[in-house]
């Protein structure tokens, strides 16, 4: 079972996010404050589990959490400032909507951009460490998921249903035949050779 806390005393918001590596779409972070003594032992970094099991803790996540928010971050803002910015800019815009302050913020990953004056640790690999940051994980990836399923509805030849935008070889043949829509992120590169694009 992952750890319920860093620290005992004061509360602490889980940041992760969902979707940096993906050739299209926005990037979507979460945060999420837990009661010390939450436990479950189900949750896990989102990538170890399966789109059931994060659909079904999506819910509990909600119901449980002392306080949650999701922060987008559409693909025109990444190609404007960089997929490392837009995913501390989700944070930040997900901890913006927060009413509950968190003293200490927990950031998967080894950066971040600081936010307010508010302190923050980075832990690497955090989503399997800590339930705040796996619960934020769980948030970030099936919203992000809705999105491109929805999306995937008006660009059906990408197959973001499955892929997600992630760069699986059929996303890109299919960019290679159809050539880009206007969700690709045009910073990324999207083929071997950017030559080969259709715009």
């Amino acid at each position: 079972m992952l750890k319920s806390y860093y620290r005992k005393l004061g509360i602490e918001a889980g940041c992760d996010e969902a979707g940096r590596g993906c050739l299209a779409g926005p990037v979507y972070a979460a945060a999420v404050i837990l009661s010390k003594n939450y436990k479950n032992k189900w949750l896990n970094d989102s990538k170890k589990l399966s789109d059931k099991d994060r659909y079904d803790l999506r819910p509990e996540v909600e119901q449980k959490a002392l306080s949650w928010a999701v922060g987008v971050v559409s693909h025109q803002e990444i190609d404007k400032i960089n997929i490392l910015n837009a995913s501390f800019l989700g944070m930040h815009r997900a901890l913006d909507q927060f009413t509950l302050k968190p003293d200490l913020l927990l950031i998967d990953g080894n950066r971040f951009k600081p936010y307010k004056n508010i302190k923050h640790l980075c832990i690497i690999k955090g989503d399997g460490k800590y339930m705040s940051i796996a619960a934020a994980s769980v948030l970030a990836k099936t919203y992000r998921d809705d999105f491109m399923k929805e999306a995937a509805l008006k660009f059906p030849c990408y197959g973001w249903d499955k892929n997600m935008g992630y760069p699986t070889k059929s996303h890109r043949e299919a960019i290679r035949q159809f050539g880009v829509s206007e969700l690709h992120r045009l910073s990324y590169q999207l083929l071997p050779s950017q030559l080969e694009i259709k715009f």
